[in-house]
């Protein structure tokens, strides 16, 4: 009879650096054998399902001043990658900024999870819930680059994270989200900015699909302008959906539009086939999703 052997799981060097130079420079030194972590909530479910190796050292970004902290000045409201999920979905700020972020926060995981988990966590994945809500709010996040904080569009980074172009030293040091994004309840007069999430129970489970839009609308003429529109969910990559923005900006916002917004982003939206979805699936999905919520904006 074979024994049973059983390997322990060393434990990781845990480093805890003050600085994003001190960070960046370790990970830099360090290479493939070390991560980083604060919350660590994604990347134990990933350590625990086997689909990432358990790391050798660990750079903790926790104890660097200033990352957990959520500011508004004139023109921004930025938030540290440190800043938790439950932070997000409590804030005040956030929902006036951009309501639809904070309704992706509010969706995400369990009360538990959230009090952990961290909005740089969640994109620094790219394909967490939140991204389809931060590119219909045109947000821009800063990078440490080892030199100087680099701040680029959400959609720009995301071009570089899915093509492997962005350099693994890199720290995601926060979000910057435009002020005039939105209004106070909801967006205000005019604003449209709703989040919505399919999955495969009513709450606590993973994404298969997600979407976000943002709009103005005019209220004298019902035309729509500043358009966007995104999707995402589960580990596919978090898109803006263009042809269906061109179609409804500038356009009178008319019952017979929807067809047509469905089949733009039937179109539009790439995706692909998991054990509990499949591509037909998830484009009819947020096809759906989209039209019923636009429908509900103007209707309401």
């Amino acid at each position: 009879m074979e024994s049973l052997q059983i390997n322990k799981l060393s434990a990781p060097r845990v480093h805890r650096p003050r600085s994003l130079q001190e960070a960046w420079e370790l990970k830099s030194e360090l290479g493939d054998k070390a991560v980083y972590v604060s919350g660590g909530t994604l990347l134990r479910t990933q350590w625990e399902a086997g689909t990432v190796p358990f790391p050798r050292q660990m750079i903790d970004l926790r104890n660097i001043r200033g990352m957990d902290e959520l500011a508004a000045a004139a023109d921004y409201l930025t938030l540290g990658s440190l800043v938790t999920l439950a932070v997000c979905r409590r804030s005040g700020q956030l929902l006036e900024t951009a309501p639809a972020v904070q309704e992706a926060a509010r969706n995400i995981a369990a009360p538990s999870v959230r009090n952990l988990a961290t909005l740089g966590g969640n994109i620094a994945s790219g394909y967490g819930d939140i991204l389809p809500a931060l590119l219909v709010h045109d947000a821009e996040i800063a990078v440490f680059n080892g030199r100087f904080l680099a701040v680029q569009l959400v959609e720009h980074w995301l071009g570089s994270r899915w093509s492997a172009v962005e350099p693994s030293a890199d720290i995601l040091a926060g979000v910057r989200l435009p002020a005039a994004a939105g209004g106070q309840d909801g967006g205000g007069p005019g604003r449209i900015s709703v989040f919505r999430k399919a999955g495969r129970r009513e709450a606590f489970t993973a994404s298969l699909v997600t979407v976000a839009l943002a709009a103005t609308v005019d209220d004298a003429s019902r035309s729509l302008r500043d358009v966007r529109i995104a999707a995402g969910g589960g580990s596919g990559r978090p898109q803006r959906l263009k042809e269906a923005e061109r179609l409804l900006e500038g356009a009178v916002c008319e019952d017979r539009l929807l067809a047509g917004l469905y089949q733009a982003v039937e179109e539009g939206f790439s995706t692909y086939n998991d054990p509990f979805a499949t591509v037909a699936y998830k484009k009819k999905t947020a096809g759906n999703l989209i039209v019923s919520e636009l429908w509900k904006a103007l209707n309401t």
